[in-house]
């Protein structure tokens, strides 16, 4: 939220800026204008004139006034969520409470306590008193906790998010990389969680934008510059469609439409091919105008003529008419050979069932009286409900498990006696068991899937049928948190865990009181704590537990000493260690002079810092600095796979990082090359590589097999541009398909 003065580059006069004000007012009016009842629009111009006069003196960085962001805000909720009224004066005022004078107190007065209990929802904790979480993951977990209320606070939160990644471009690179990758590791997934494909889209292709500026730029490039040839296609695929769809009788509509980029993207990297490549860069979209009693009938019916026009891969069909999304998405998707030999995705759907992909959650409420969609979205919250009341854990271990469980794509499975369990993506047997009930989960010892005994970390897939086997024997132990993922079983775990250890703990209270009384201390609370904190354990019950097992013998206890009720621990010796810790981070492979290579914000201070192992930076690459505990700065790469949830939940660790030119210094880096397994491809390579271009290899395995070769290669250069020219000049060598950078580790 952002409170800077002007900037000169918004030159509209007061006037105009007047006028665009009130042209978006008008704007948000006229959509709304279908929805509203007698009343409803003075309360949203009271809503808009609080919002503008507390909003005044404010400006964005990209200097408009501050109110164009909560009127944009709002017509996004109006025009691509299809929310009312309601969320309209939320979305008017939901900065008001965090950035000026006014009170939930005065919210609730003027509309009321819905609206305030949402507005208070969308304001953000101004202050974490907890050390070991993070602002973002709370926040976060306040918008969740009002989620189960109403969900139209992460309905508006959407909107909001959307909006800032819309107008980032003023914004600091450091401030771009932060929100950009929140929205990847959270917003995007829940858009999605909520049926809001358009808007999950969006959020993932702004993303990437900023995320990765030249995978993206290539991309973009590419669609426009195949637009011509996809549109000729499209037609020429569409044509036959059309007719046998009017022959008989059919009210539709027909489009085709390309792919995100991000999802573009995404394929090019699992399936590792190029751009031209990815054989379903677009889809094409039917929708059928069909009555509710009609809908599946139609659907299928759609589906034998295209079937009979192009032929289906028959393992990519995604039937989710008889079994819809938990997000209520329904739709029959096929992919079929076309003209050209070229793969395309049909999408066949009814106008209800576009209308709830489209605008997802808010289109349920409208179609209300089927109640089993209800049901799914209520299944939803209800799970959220009991997950965020068991919770005991810090805020960033629930965003993970909130990531995991609630935001990955679900599966089906069928009970012994036929009923259907929804389970997230890589749950197992014994999420399934807690799933049934929590004595079930305690006890089990294994599982028949499919009547074919499995161990009860077994991974499920949609359709098994799951039989849990229980033993009164059994109980649950530490490593079982390694084969759950739904938060249910996780929890109930970890309270049995920690029954477990308190009952064990009891011993280690008997030892220590012994232990205290010979030199003359007491059992206290305070020293309980002072002890646990000198053995660096996070717990009184840790520290109880692990003198009980014999961990901890208390030799330490005798350096301690006793002041009336008090322990003091000794006072701490300096250590040698310390200085070679300063050692270790600069202790790397390449020249020490590496320390001037980056300089940080505006000046360039020699800062100590080392590079992140999971990506492998080198000068040239799009990198941030990240403040590590222990371990100094750590430079990663902003597309490494770790960069989203560092940036997502830690963003106030992020340093703003660029490379100096020093072409001194030599970074190791790794190439994947995959080809033809010629005579003499290897020497063209080496020659390539260490003759012509002088290259430094550290280390190369090849590996042949059945005329495919592929090679590690690990080199040193001084930075991308280097690599880039060398990717490209291996890439001319005839037999070779294919180089890409990988990360050394």
């Amino acid at each position: 939220m952002e409170t800077t003065p002007p900037i000169l580059k918004y030159n509209l006069n007061e006037e105009e800026e007047k006028k665009e004000i009130l042209r978006q007012y008008r704007g948000l009016l006229k959509e709304l204008k279908p929805k509203l009842k007698p009343g409803d629009k003075e309360l949203i111009r009271t809503a808009f004139e609080i919002a503008a006069e507390a909003h005044k003196t404010m400006r964005r960085k990209s200097g408009e006034p501050y109110i164009l962001h909560p009127l944009a805000v709002a017509r996004i909720c109006v025009e691509e969520i299809g929310l009312g009224v309601r969320s309209t004066i939320c979305a008017l005022l939901h900065d008001t409470v965090e950035d000026t004078d006014i009170t939930l107190q005065d919210v609730q007065r003027e509309f009321g306590a819905e609206i305030a209990k949402i507005v208070d929802g969308l304001t953000k904790i101004s202050t974490v008193m907890d050390t070991n979480t993070s602002q973002q993951a709370e926040n976060f977990k306040k918008i969740l906790l009002t989620l189960t209320d109403d969900p139209r606070v992460i309905l508006i939160k959407l909107s909001d998010r959307l909006h800032n990644m819309r107008t980032m471009d003023s914004m600091k690179r450091e401030k771009q990389l932060k929100i950009s990758s929140e929205t990847v590791y959270v917003y995007a997934p829940l858009a999605h969680r909520m049926g809001l494909y358009a808007i999950k889209t969006e959020m993932e292709d702004l993303a990437m934008k900023y995320l990765e500026p030249d995978t993206y730029k290539y991309i973009a490039q590419k669609l426009n510059d195949t637009k011509r040839e996809r549109t000729r296609f499209i037609n020429d695929f569409i044509r036959p469609l059309k007719d046998k769809l009017e022959r008989a009788d059919f009210k539709f509509e027909i489009h085709g439409r390309p792919k995100s980029i991000h999802s573009i993207w995404n394929k090019m990297k699992k399936k590792g091919v190029s751009f031209e490549e990815v054989y379903d860069l677009f889809a094409i979209r039917i929708i059928v105008d069909s009555p509710a009693e009609k809908e599946k009938e139609d659907c299928w019916k759609v589906y034998s003529m295209i079937t009979d026009e192009y032929n289906p891969s028959p393992e990519r069909l995604r039937d989710w008419l008889s079994n819809p999304k938990s997000n209520g998405y329904e739709a029959l998707h096929t992919t079929v050979m076309g003209p050209q030999g070229k793969w395309v995705e049909v999408q066949i759907r009814t106008k209800r069932m576009n209308e709830i992909a489209e605008k997802g959650l808010a289109a349920h409420w409208k179609y209300k009286e089927g109640a089993s969609v209800e049901n799914r979205f209520d299944q939803w919250f209800s799970q959220i409900r009991e997950a965020l009341s068991s919770q005991d854990t810090n805020s960033l271990d629930f965003l993970q498990d909130f990531k995991t469980s609630f935001l990955t794509e679900e599966i089906y499975v069928y009970t012994p006696k036929g009923d259907i369990k929804m389970l997230p993506v890589g749950a197992t047997a014994l999420d399934f068991a807690f799933g049934v009930h929590t004595a079930v989960g305690s006890r089990c010892i294994g599982a028949k899937v499919n009547h074919k005994l499995v161990p009860i970390g077994h991974k499920l897939r949609s359709g098994d049928q799951i039989e849990i086997i229980t033993s009164a024997k059994q109980k649950p132990s530490q490593e079982w948190l390694n084969l759950v993922v739904t938060p249910k079983a996780k929890q109930k775990i970890k309270d049995t865990l920690k029954e477990e250890k308190r009952k064990v703990a009891e011993d280690g209270k008997y030892i220590l009181q012994k232990k205290l009384e010979a030199i003359g201390g007491m059992m206290t609370q305070h020293n309980i704590e002072e002890l646990a904190s000198f053995y660096k354990l996070n717990s009184s019950l840790d520290l109880l537990y692990e003198i009980a097992i014999k961990k901890i013998d208390l030799k330490e206890l005798k350096d301690f000493t006793a002041s009336g009720d008090r322990l003091f621990p000794p006072k701490p010796v300096k250590v040698e260690v310390e200085e070679k810790k300063e050692a270790d981070i600069t202790d790397r492979p390449y020249n020490k002079k590496d320390a001037e290579l980056i300089i940080f914000g505006e000046s360039s201070d020699k800062i100590m810092y080392t590079l992140a192992n999971c990506c492998k930076p080198i000068p040239g690459d799009d990198v941030f600095g990240f403040v590590t505990t222990g371990e100094g700065l750590k430079i990663h790469r902003t597309n490494c796979p770790n960069a989203a949830r560092l940036m997502a939940n830690f963003g106030h660790r992020i340093v703003k990082t660029k490379w100096a030119k020093n072409k001194e210094i030599s970074f190791l880096t790794g190439l994947k090359i995959v080809g033809l397994d010629d005579v003499g491809v290897i020497h063209k390579i080496t020659n390539l590589i260490s003759g012509e271009m002088k290259f430094n290899i550290s280390a190369m395995t090849i590996e042949a097999k059945d005329g495919i070769f592929m090679g590690n290669l690990k080199i040193f250069v001084h930075d991308k541009e280097e690599l880039d020219h060398l990717c490209n000049a291996l890439l001319k060598l005839s037999g070779i398909e294919k180089v890409e950078r990988y990360d050394t580790e």
